[in-house]
């Protein structure tokens, strides 16, 4: 079979970048903390823009921001922050790279009684959500599970999450699957799903 015969969900464009992501990380279950700290960081990017864009840049990202290590980026100061709104790899918008920084520090507060990952698992009562959807179309924006989850972050002191980021989020890391039915990707991912455990606290 070639890779044209290969059934995938219909947001996926021709861009071998983003036919990886499909094909490789989305709606595989993630549980690792800094993984998860990356996507959410990268979701508030996103947010504005398309994701095909800061998927062109998400390896600069990484590199600029320490490999999203929270720790490192909690002792950000001025400087590097001015440092980065020079850098033209990345998406230059103030704001948004000052709530990296925030959100790094809110990261380690929490940190100290939970583990991001049992965070965000327990939302969905740590097993993936299976939506088993037909098509596309019928896959919404944000949910009120994701509206509590962008509400519970915020409260945790998190900028720019939210709840179409964290839906998308949610996405990425598996909490949910979403991948149309006739997806080939559909049926690898619920299975990685039942064999998942999430992260306790």
């Amino acid at each position: 079979m070639s890779d044209d015969d290969i059934n995938r969900c219909p947001w996926v464009g021709a861009q071998d970048i983003y036919i990886r992501y499909h094909d490789e990380e989305w709606g595989v279950p993630i549980k690792d903390d800094r993984t998860l700290f990356k996507k959410l960081m990268l979701e508030g990017f996103q947010a504005g823009l398309s994701w095909i864009t800061i998927l062109n840049k998400r390896e600069r990202f990484v590199h600029c921001f320490d490999e999203f290590d929270p720790h490192k980026i909690a002792q950000y100061g001025q400087q590097k922050i001015e440092e980065l709104m020079l850098d033209t790899g990345i998406v230059r918008n103030r704001a948004k790279i000052e709530a990296v920084v925030g959100n790094a520090k809110a990261y380690l507060e929490l940190a100290q009684t939970q583990s991001l990952g049992s965070f965000f698992w327990d939302f969905v009562d740590g097993e993936t959500i299976d939506n088993a959807v037909a098509q596309s179309c019928d896959i919404p924006a944000k949910t009120a599970v994701s509206e509590q989850l962008s509400k519970a972050l915020k409260q945790k002191g998190f900028r720019f999450c939210g709840p179409v980021g964290v839906y998308a989020l949610m996405q990425s890391a598996g909490l949910v699957n979403d991948h149309i039915v006739s997806c080939h990707r559909y049926e690898p991912c619920r299975k990685l799903a039942k064999k998942f455990e999430a992260p306790q606290k």
